[in-house]
C-alpha cells in the first residue's frame, strides 16, 4: 500500500511538472505576442503622431506656416529633440577637430551639420553663452531677398521672419543680397543662420536688437550699412511705430541681453560695426572678421549713463584685420573680457575706454603698426589721472612690433572675476584659433 502510494505520488508529480512547463511556455508565448502587439501599436502611434506634426498648422497665419517648417531639409532629426531636452551645454569631444577653438570644436566637424543646425545653440561661450536664439522653435526658410514694405513685410522675407512672436531658427534657401529699406528690428528668441549659403546684408539699413533677449546672429556678411529712418517700421506682428534716424551701425544692440554674434564678416558701415548700449549685457562677440572701418565697436552708451555698469561682454577669437583704425572695442563702465583675439591692424589704438570700465585682456596677439606713434594698444579718454585707478590688465598677451599695453588699477580679484567669462588659451595658439574667423564656407554633406 505504501509502495503503491509512492508510485502514484511520483506520477502526480511528473504530471504536475509537465503541466507547469506547458503553462510557462504558454505564458511566454502570450507575453511575446503582447509585446509584439504593444510595439506594433507604439510604432503606429509614433508614425501617426509624426505625420500629424508634419502636417499640422500651428499658427493661424498661413503665410508664416508656409515658411516655418520642422526641418528645412525635410529630415526628422532625433538628435535635435535630445538637444532640446538635455541640460548638458555641450560635449566638446563629440565632433572635436582639436583646433583649440571651443565653439568650432563643438559643431564644425560634423559632416551632417545641416541636419543638426540647432546644435550650434549649445556651443555658446562667454557672457552670452546662454543665448538660445530660436533653438526651441521651428525653422523659417527665407526665399525672398526683397524688403519692399517695412510695415507689412512679405512672407518669405527676412523681415517677416525676425518680427514673429514665436521662436524661430531662420535659414536661407539660396545665396542672396538683402538691401534693407529700414532697420531690421528683431524680436526675441531668433537665430539668423547663414551657413551653407552666401548672404549679404548690405547697401541699406542693417540689424537692430532693441529691448529683446535671446538672439544668435551667425554666418552673415554685413557691410556698407547706411543711416535710415524717419519712417514707420514693424517690430512684431501686432506693432509698428515711428523710427527716428538710425546711425548706420552693422548691428546695434540696445537695452538687450543674452546676445551671441558669431562667425560674421563686418566692414565699412556708416557708424559702428557692432554697438551695445543702454543697459545691454550678457553678450558674446566671437569668431568675427572685422575689416575696413574706423570706429569698430562701442560698448556703453555714455559716461553719464551709469546703468551700463552692469554690462558684461566677451570678445573672443575675433580677427581685427586690415583697414581698421580704432575702438576694438571702446568701453564704458562695465566688465569686458577680451580673450584670444588676433589684432593684426590698427591705425590709432586697439582697446580704449572711459568712465572706469574693467578690461581683462588675456591671451591676445597684438601686432602694432609701423607708425611709431601708434604702438600703444590702449587708449584712455580722460583729462586727469583718474584712469590710474581703472582696472585694466594684460595677462599672457603677445605684444609684437613694439606694441605695448599700459596696465592700471589695483587689480581687485572681485573686479576681474566679473570680467572673466572663459579660460584663456596661450597666445601662441591665436593664429590657429582665429584661422576660421568670419563667415565660413560651409557645404552640405561636408565638414564646415
Amino acid at each position: 500500500m505504501r509502495a503503491r502510494s509512492s508510485a502514484t505520488m511520483g506520477v502526480s508529480l511528473s504530471l504536475f511538472s509537465l503541466l507547469s512547463t506547458m503553462v510557462l511556455l504558454l505564458a511566454l508565448l502570450v507575453s511575446a505576442e503582447n509585446e509584439k502587439l504593444v510595439n506594433s501599436r507604439f510604432v503606429g502611434t509614433e508614425e501617426l503622431q509624426s505625420s500629424k506634426n508634419s502636417s499640422m498648422a500651428d499658427w493661424s497665419d498661413e503665410a508664416l506656416n508656409e515658411h516655418a517648417v520642422d526641418n528645412p531639409d525635410e529630415i526628422a532629426s532625433m538628435v535635435e529633440m535630445s538637444i532640446r531636452n538635455s541640460t548638458e551645454r555641450r560635449n566638446l569631444g563629440y565632433f572635436s577637430c582639436a583646433t583649440g577653438n571651443p565653439v568650432d570644436d563643438c559643431w564644425r566637424c560634423d559632416p551632417h551639420w545641416q541636419l543638426h543646425r540647432k546644435r550650434l545653440a549649445n556651443c555658446g561661450i562667454g557672457f552670452g553663452r546662454n543665448a538660445v536664439g530660436g533653438r526651441d522653435g521651428k525653422y523659417y526658410v527665407v526665399n525672398n531677398p526683397r524688403d519692399d514694405d517695412p510695415i507689412n513685410p512679405r512672407p518669405g522675407t527676412l523681415r517677416h521672419a525676425v518680427i514673429q512672436d514665436q521662436p524661430l531658427w531662420i535659414v536661407f534657401k539660396r545665396d542672396m543680397v538683402i538691401t534693407l529699406k529700414q532697420e531690421l528690428i528683431m524680436n526675441s528668441f531668433k537665430t539668423i543662420d547663414g551657413r551653407g549659403v552666401n548672404v549679404h546684408i548690405a547697401y541699406g539699413a542693417c540689424i537692430t536688437v532693441q529691448f529683446i533677449t535671446n538672439v544668435i546672429i551667425h554666418g552673415l556678411h554685413i557691410h556698407d550699412c547706411k543711416p535710415t529712418g524717419n519712417a514707420m517700421v514693424r517690430s512684431s506682428p501686432s506693432h509698428y511705430g515711428w523710427r527716428t534716424i538710425a546711425d548706420g551701425d552693422g548691428i546695434s544692440i540696445f537695452g538687450s541681453s543674452h546676445i551671441w554674434i558669431d562667425h560674421n564678416s563686418l566692414s565699412n558701415c556708416a557708424d559702428g560695426l557692432i554697438d551695445a548700449i543702454m543697459g545691454s549685457t550678457a553678450i558674446t562677440i566671437s569668431n568675427n572678421y572685422f575689416t575696413h572701418h574706423n570706429e569698430v565697436m562701442l560698448l556703453g552708451h555714455s559716461d553719464s549713463y551709469t546703468r551700463d555698469k552692469l554690462m558684461q561682454v566677451t570678445i573672443a577669437y575675433n580677427h581685427f584685420g586690415e583697414g581698421l583704425i580704432q575702438r576694438m572695442p571702446r568701453c564704458r563702465h562695465g566688465y569686458f573680457h577680451v580673450v584670444n583675439n588676433d589684432y593684426t591692424h590698427w591705425e590709432m589704438y586697439a582697446i580704449g575706454g572711459s568712465a572706469e570700465p574693467t578690461i581683462n585682456s588675456q591671451g591676445n596677439r597684438y601686432l602694432a603698426p609701423n607708425n611709431a606713434f601708434a604702438k600703444e594698444v590702449t587708449h584712455r579718454v580722460e583729462t586727469n589721472n583718474n584712469w590710474k585707478h581703472w582696472n585694466w590688465r594684460s595677462e599672457g598677451d603677445l605684444l609684437l612690433n613694439g606694441a605695448y599695453f599700459i596696465a592700471s588699477g589695483a587689480g581687485a580679484a572681485g573686479s576681474y572675476a566679473r570680467a572673466s567669462s572663459l579660460g584663456a588659451k596661450s597666445s601662441s595658439m591665436v593664429g590657429t584659433i582665429t584661422a576660421g574667423a568670419g563667415v565660413l564656407s560651409c557645404r552640405r554633406g561636408y565638414q564646415c
